[in-house]
C-alpha cells in the first residue's frame, strides 16, 4: 500500500499519461534485495529570495549547494527544518519522494540521473523505494530544469584506512587553502591548545598502577567546574544512587568508580578545552548528548563481550566521550570552511558529513582529531577508535574499539536519538566484537527507556 499523496500523485499522472498507466498500475515497494543504491534518487527543498524548489539528484552523491547558485546565479540553502516538517505534516509522509508533483515546485535535476535506465524513489517511508523506468521518471519530472550539481561519492576519496598518512594529507589541503589566501603553515594554521592541565595531571595518574581514589579526587576537585559534574553526574537519577553525594571522593567510592570517574574527567576537560561553535548545521544533535550517549551505549556493549576478549570498559567510555571531538577542533581552526560545512551538511543530510569535508577541506574530522590525540599523548586505544569509527572494516590493533563507536553511532541513528543517516551493521561486526545481536538489541531497548536520565547529564554539560 502507497501513502495516499503518493498514490493521488501518480494516479493523476496516470490519467493526464494514458501511455504510462499500465507501468503506474503495477507500481510497487521494492524488496531490499533489488534495491540498487546507485540508481536512487534522492529531493530536497531548497529556498532563497526568490522562492523555494526542489532538487532531484542521485543518492550516491553530493550535493554542492554552490554549484547550484553559481549556475543559477542564485542563492540557495536549505529549507528550514520547520518549514520542511510543514510539508511532510500537510502531505503526511516521512520523506518527500523524487516526485515533483506533491509539492508542485520548480524542479532541479541533477545529469546523472539521465544516464540511468531505471531509478528508485522513495515511498514516503524510511528505506522504501518505488521502481521507476526512465521513461516514466522524466515523464514525472515535467518541465525540469537539468544541470549537474551533484558530486559522485566515487570522486570524494575519503581515507578510511591509511592513518600514517593523515598528516600528510593535513598538509597538503593546508597548502591548498594557501592558495586561497591563508598564508600561515599548518603548525602556525593550527593554533590548537596545549593539552589541558588537569587532562595532563589525569594522564600521569592513569600510568601510575598504584593511584588512589584519594589523588583523583585532589585532581578533580581542583577544577570547581569539573568538581561540581562529577558530583551532579553520579547524583543524577540514571545511577539512581541512595542518598546524597557528598563529595567527589563519595561520587567515586560509592557510586561511579575509579576507572569512570578518570575517564569520565578526562574526556570532560578536554571537551571544554575547545569552545562549541556557533554556528552549525540546523538539526544536529548537541555535542554532550551526542557524545553521553556514545560514552554510555559503547561502554554498555563492552561490557557484553566475554571477558577474555572485552575491551577495556573506562576506554570505551572515553572514546565514546571523545568520538566527535574532530567537530570541535574543525571549528576552532578553520571558521570560515567551518560555516561552509555546515550548509553543505544541511543540504546533504542523506550522507555522512565525512564526505562533504572531504569535498571542502581534503580531510575528515575523525584525521585531525585522532591527530591531536596523538599529538597529546593520549592513549592509543582512544586515537585509534577516533580514527577508524566509521569504518566497520578496520581489523587493525584495537579495532574493537572503533567497532564499539560505529554500532552505537549506527543503532542511535536508527533509533533518532542522534542525527544522521543510519548505516547497515555488518554480520562480521557482531562476529569480531563478540556481540550477540539479539542480546546487543534488548540491551539497547532498555538503555532507551534511561532517555531522560541520559539526557539531563548532557544538558548539564551543555550548560557548563
Amino acid at each position: 500500500m502507497l501513502p495516499t499523496a503518493i498514490a493521488k500523485a501518480l494516479e493523476s499522472h496516470s490519467q493526464a499519461h494514458a501511455e504510462f498507466a499500465d507501468e503506474l498500475r503495477r507500481v510497487h515497494l521494492l524488496h531490499p534485495d533489488e534495491l540498487d543504491s546507485h540508481q536512487c534518487a534522492q529531493l530536497i527543498l531548497l529556498q532563497d529570495e526568490q522562492g523555494p524548489v526542489q532538487a532531484i539528484f542521485p543518492s550516491q552523491a553530493l550535493v554542492d549547494i554552490d554549484l547550484i547558485n553559481k549556475k543559477l546565479n542564485r542563492s540557495l540553502a536549505i529549507l528550514p527544518l520547520a518549514r520542511h516538517r510543514d510539508w511532510l505534516s500537510r502531505l503526511q509522509l516521512e520523506t518527500i519522494p523524487a516526485i515533483p508533483a506533491l509539492t508542485g515546485l520548480p524542479v532541479l535535476v541533477d545529469d546523472a540521473l539521465q544516464q540511468l535506465d531505471t531509478v528508485a524513489v522513495e515511498a514516503g517511508q524510511p528505506g522504501q523505494w518505488l521502481k521507476l523506468s526512465r521513461p516514466l521518471f522524466r515523464s514525472l519530472l515535467g518541465n525540469a530544469q537539468w544541470l549537474s550539481f551533484a558530486i559522485p561519492l566515487s570522486q570524494i576519496a575519503l581515507n578510511r584506512d591509511h592513518s600514517e598518512r593523515d598528516l600528510d594529507q593535513i598538509h597538503t589541503a593546508i597548502n591548498k587553502f594557501t592558495k586561497l589566501r591563508i598564508q600561515q603553515r599548518l603548525e602556525d594554521t593550527l593554533e590548537l591548545p596545549p593539552l589541558p592541565e588537569t587532562a595532563q595531571r589525569i594522564l600521569k595518574l592513569r600510568t601510575n598502577p598504584d593511584a588512589t581514589v584519594a589523588e583523583l579526587a585532589e585532581i578533580v576537585e581542583t577544577d570547581p567546574s569539573l568538581s561540581a559534574q562529577v558530583v551532579s553526574w553520579a547524583g543524577s537519577s540514571f545511577y539512581a544512587a541512595p542518598g546524597r553525594v557528598r563529595s567527589v571522593q563519595d561520587a567515586i567510592i560509592r557510586i561511579l568508580g575509579f576507572d569512570l570517574v578518570m575517564n569520565l574527567s578526562m574526556g570532560l576537560a578536554l571537551g571544554r578545552s575547545l569552545k562549541l561553535p556557533q554556528d552549525a548545521p540546523e538539526g544536529l544533535t548537541p555535542y554532550w548528548k551526542q557524545a553521553v550517549w556514545i560514552a554510555t551505549l559503547s561502554s554498555t556493549l563492552a561490557a557484553l563481550i566475554p571477558s577474555k576478549h572485552r575491551p577495556e570498559f573506562g576506554l570505551s567510555y572515553l572514546a565514546g566521550l571523545l568520538h566527535n571531538f574532530g567537530y570541535l577542533v574543525l571549528a576552532h581552526v578553520f571558521p570560515p570552511h567551518f560555516s561552509l560545512i555546515c550548509r553543505y551538511t544541511d543540504c546533504n543530510r542523506h550522507l555522512d558529513v565525512s564526505y562533504v569535508e572531504q569535498y571542502l577541506l581534503g580531510f575528515t574530522r575523525e584525521q585531525i582529531g585522532s591527530k591531536l590525540m596523538e599529538l597529546w599523548n593520549m592513549p592509543s586505544e582512544v586515537v585509534t577508535a577516533l580514527r577508524h569509527q566509521k569504518n566497520p572494516d578496520f581489523q587493525g590493533q584495537n579495532a574493537d574499539y572503533a567497532g564499539l563507536i560505529f554500532l552505537a553511532t549506527q543503532l542511535l541513528r536508527a533509533q533518532g536519538v542522534i542525527a544522521g543517516p543510519a548505516q547497515p551493521i555488518p554480520d562480521e561486526l557482531y562476529q569480531r566484537l563478540h556481540l550477540d545481536p539479539v542480546k546487543v538489541e534488548k540491551t539497547m531497548a532498555e538503555l532507551m527507556q534511561a532517555a531522560g536520565e541520559l539526557a539531563s547529564i548532557a544538558a548539564a554539560l551543555d550548560q557548563a
